[in-house]
């Protein structure tokens, strides 16, 4: 598929561009309404990735953290979701759990996606029927069965304990990474079992992910356990919750919400 060609070429070179940012001096400046922090770099990769994928496909609509959001979007069926910088704290910290992450879809649905870790040079594609990958290598969810026994990626506030029917938190082993893109990646990869976010999740933060974790042969939905539509007139889910199916039935089983 040419889609996931160009964002893998996109990608690449937004990495680029971010390393060349990575340790030095450079502008830095919260957002409004507390919507956390943005950077130069943020600002020229969004630049490059809109300049570049939409020459690729200039019928495709644009949705993107860093891009003012207009209708234009919602009258196409092919629509490009990114996040330039996923992560963008941990950008400007000097660490390297910061993600690329741009998705392509059609009617609602991620068709192609790709995550990207320039300092970790971690490469996750993903195409609808095709499996996921990383730097090339076919990836799969892990086969944890028993929620006591799962590792999952969340926030310590879902460690609460009037979040769970049983009022018992320590219904599994809980860590935490800053980037949702990456959070998603890692449960494609195996590497845990699921991960949850019960806020409300911006379209560009989970899209590549999701394909990612749904290729991977895990199972997503919203934190009520809808489906995830994309491309939607609020650009965000109800939070979410990806995990290989058996964890993922037993998290949306216990959820209180």
């Amino acid at each position: 598929m040419q889609d996931l060609e160009n964002l893998k070429t996109a990608a690449v070179q937004a990495g680029k561009i971010a390393l060349g940012y990575f340790d030095k001096h450079y502008k830095t400046w919260d957002k409004e309404a507390g919507a956390g922090p943005v950077t130069e770099a943020d600002l020229e990769i969004d630049d490059f990735l809109k300049t570049f994928l939409l020459n690729c496909e200039p019928r495709y609509g644009w949705l993107s953290e860093e891009t003012e959001d207009g209708s234009s979007r919602l009258t196409k069926s092919k629509v490009f979701i990114v996040d330039p910088i996923d992560g963008t704290r941990s950008f400007i910290a000097g660490e390297e759990t910061w993600a690329h992450s741009l998705a392509v879809v059609e009617n609602s649905i991620p068709i192609a996606a790709v995550i990207y870790l320039p300092k970790m040079d971690l490469l996750y594609t993903a195409e609808v029927g095709k499996g996921a990958f990383l730097n090339g290598d076919k990836i799969f969810v892990s086969q944890k069965h028993e929620l006591k026994d799962a590792e999952i990626l969340s926030k310590k506030s879902i460690l609460k304990e009037n979040i769970w029917k049983n009022y018992n938190p320590a219904l599994f082993k809980q860590q935490f990474l800053p980037s949702l893109a990456y959070r998603l990646a890692l449960v494609a990869e195996g590497k845990f079992d699921a991960m949850i976010a019960l806020g409300r999740s911006w379209e560009w933060d989970i899209c590549a992910g999701h394909l990612l974790v749904s290729e991977a042969g895990g199972r997503i939905t919203t934190s009520y356990g809808d489906q995830i539509e994309y491309n939607s007139k609020a650009g965000s889910s109800k939070g979410i919750i990806a995990g290989n199916p058996h964890i993922h039935k037993s998290v949306s089983n216990e959820l209180n919400l």
